[in-house]
């Protein structure tokens, strides 16, 4: 799950990175500091993308903080293999300092957690708390990463989209359906976001879709032999 970190060199880490790059071209004028990545529905990708975005975005020497805001299912400490046994639901209710709950995983990249499952996740999300704690956040990391649960769930995602910089949506290609993506889409817009582009997550490319995607070739018996991958493009 963790391919920048664990192969380095392969396409689906380099796609990863022109997906870094495309972000940080995608609003030059302004900048994002807080992006928050959703999906329309459950099990898209949401949460894998925003992994390894954060440590694509840390090869650059850029301190990241990637934060689990999935308060109902989080996975972000199982991708990682680090303790959820704290995290930002234990933060905002004041039982925890950040320093004491936030997890370095390298040089660049920190990790707070979900933390202890609240019976009111929509509230702790939306509170004052939640919008301060960013705000202070921001003036220690260059970028920062909320995983947040679906779109069409919950309005998690909904209502953290007003306070951040910008929104990257998920779509798993063949899986999506086109009217629960425009639902999210519009959901977002209602919130005010600024959605700054889609991940097309899990594409099968073939030699008529290549334009404008990313593939690479291989010396296979003195012959070049186009393979594609499935990769994650910000479109």
């Amino acid at each position: 799950m963790l391919i920048v970190k664990e192969n380095t060199k392969s396409p689906i880490s380099e796609a990863y990175r022109t997906l870094r790059t495309n972000i940080e071209f995608s609003d030059f004028d302004n900048d994002i500091g807080i992006m928050l990545v959703t999906s329309a529905g459950p099990c898209e990708g949401k949460s894998v993308t925003a992994a390894n975005l954060a440590l694509s975005v840390a090869e650059t020497g850029k301190k990241v903080l990637l934060i689990d805001c999935d308060l109902r299912k989080p996975s972000i400490h199982k991708k990682f293999e680090i303790s959820n046994s704290k995290g930002i639901s234990n933060l905002l209710i004041g039982e925890s300092q950040f320093s004491e709950i936030a997890q370095r995983y390298n040089e660049n990249l920190y990790i707070l957690t979900s933390g202890t499952v609240p019976p009111n996740p929509c509230e702790m999300i939306e509170s004052q708390k939640m919008k301060i704690f960013l705000r202070d956040a921001k003036n220690d990391f260059d970028f920062i990463i909320l995983d947040t649960p679906p779109v069409i769930v919950v309005a998690d995602a909904q209502l953290l989209s007003a306070i951040v910089g910008g929104v990257l949506l998920v779509i798993e290609a063949g899986k999506a359906e086109i009217k629960l993506a425009q639902k999210a889409k519009e959901l977002l817009e209602h919130a005010k976001a600024n959605i700054i582009g889609v991940v097309l997550n899990k594409a099968e490319l073939n030699s008529d879709k290549i334009n404008g995607y990313q593939y690479y070739y291989t010396e296979d018996n003195n012959k070049k032999e186009r393979r594609m991958i499935n990769m994650k493009k910000i479109v």
